[in-house]
């Protein structure tokens, strides 16, 4: 229903001051307001194909005002322009290492932790005249570092309870292109990361 909400996941703003809420867990669709709060519009609803989602967890804008979706249940972030037209779409595809284990239960079957490799729990872009994409899954626990156009940059972490490991994370914030901070579930705790790049 437009102007009302069925269990939103995440907010954000693009340069121009409009609020923009993934819908997540019901309605499966993203709702746009103008910097005064007054409804705009709506996109989305259920589904795979392009501007559909299945469980939309966590959403970001870059400095042009671009949209992007952690898509979670479809494991794909989608990217609209600001008036919700579809862009593109970025899929994780890190193969998982021999040692990745769950925070709890049973390991996935390959079919299962195929499915979660790389879905998108969380997202953040960094500010600054080259932005990055932050980006987390629950299985096997690792944030991912990509450029805007989706290429895969780095990545860290793992599940567990230890620092640097991760339970769930299912907020994050990326002040800057080295700096993240990460909000775990599981854990109940949020860690500052402060990242190390190769040169």
């Amino acid at each position: 229903m437009d102007g009302q909400f069925r269990q939103p996941t995440d907010v954000t703003w693009d340069p121009q001051g409009n609020i923009f809420f993934s819908d997540g867990y019901i309605n499966s669709r993203v709702a746009k307001y103008d910097k005064n709060g007054d409804w705009v519009k709506q996109w989305g609803d259920r589904g795979t194909k392009p501007g559909e989602f299945n469980t939309p967890h966590s959403i970001a804008s870059d400095a042009r005002g671009n949209i992007y979706v952690a898509d979670r249940g479809n494991r794909r972030i989608q990217v609209f322009d600001g008036d919700g037209s579809f862009l593109r779409e970025i899929r994780i595809d890190v193969p998982i290492p021999p040692d990745a284990h769950p925070w709890m239960g049973n390991q996935p079957s390959p079919e299962g932790a195929a499915a979660q490799n790389g879905s998108p729990w969380a997202i953040c872009i960094t500010p600054g005249p080259t932005q990055y994409l932050y980006s987390a899954d629950a299985f096997p626990g690792r944030v991912y570092k990509l450029s805007l156009d989706g290429k895969v940059l780095g990545v860290l972490g793992r599940s567990g309870r230890q620092p640097k490991q991760f339970g769930w994370i299912h907020q994050m914030a990326c002040p800057s292109e080295n700096e993240i901070y990460v909000a775990e579930l599981l854990n109940w705790r949020a860690q500052k990361l402060l990242l190390h790049p190769a040169k």
